[in-house]
């Protein structure tokens, strides 16, 4: 999809650098995809607390003595 839009051209130009983009097009890909991670990310910190799963994390570590 094409789509005109108006950035000032030093954040582009460090933002490529950061990312070391090779193109602006890909610099576009890359934030759009780190935006996408971040909020989903966010999304799944919302939950901390309230799923209770019943998981007994010592037996977990240890299960290495379980097949030995």
């Amino acid at each position: 999809m094409r789509t005109t839009i108006d950035i000032p051209e030093t954040l582009i130009q460090e933002a490529m650098r950061v990312t070391k983009s090779p193109t602006k097009t890909e610099l576009i890909k890359i934030a759009l995809h780190n935006i996408i991670q971040k909020n989903k990310i966010e999304s799944l910190k919302n939950y901390k607390g309230k799923v209770d799963i019943d998981i007994d994390l010592n037996s977990i570590r240890n299960r290495d003595e379980y097949f030995s």
